[in-house]
Parts: C-alpha cells; sequence; structure tokens
C-alpha cells in the first residue's frame, strides 16, 4: 500500500547546513521508487502551530519509505538537516 514520507520543519536555525542538505537530498533517491508530491510550497495553516515549510515524498509502501530513509546515501546527507533545523518526520500508510 502507498507510504508518504512527511517532513514537517518546525524551524530553520542554520540555512548553510540546509543547503548542504538541500544540494545532497535529491542524489539520495536514485534507485528508489520516490516521487515529491510537495516540497516547501505555498501553504495555509487551518490549525494548530503553523510550519516553517512541509515535504511530502511517495513512496510504493512502507518498507521502500524505510529503505530510502535508512540508506546510508541519506542518512550522510540528513546530518545536515539535522543540524540546520528542528522536523518531525511521519511515514504514513495510505488508503
Amino acid at each position: 500500500m502507498t507510504a508518504y514520507a512527511i517532513f514537517i520543519r518546525d524551524k530553520l536555525t542554520d540555512p548553510a547546513e540546509f543547503e548542504a542538505y538541500s544540494n545532497g537530498v535529491g542524489e539520495t533517491f536514485k534507485g528508489h521508487p520516490a516521487k515529491i508530491l510537495a516540497a516547501y510550497g505555498k501553504q495555509e495553516k487551518l490549525e494548530g502551530i503553523e510550519p516553517d515549510g512541509v515535504v511530502i515524498v511517495e513512496f510504493p509502501d512502507i518498507a521502500a519509505a524505510r529503505a530510502w530513509y535508512d540508506s546510508p546515501a541519506y542518512q550522510t546527507v540528513a546530518k545536515h538537516r539535522w543540524k540546520a533545523a528542528s522536523y518531525n518526520v511521519v511515514i504514513v500508510e495510505g488508503v
């Protein structure tokens, strides 16, 4: 069943580290069946605290999403994201 990796950025604290992440993350999808559905686009808050940015990536299933997220390529690049901002990240199965 389709799954979605959802990245919700609360606050950007280090633009240089985020640029390093942005410049490298695209390459991490090579060999993984991923489709970026949204990436830091215009958003409209309906409830709660407005996030600084949102990314949604579609995968064929949770296992594929975890395979990408846990891959050495992504984990190397993710270190920049961890230094750059605070995030909430989830993988959710579609209906």
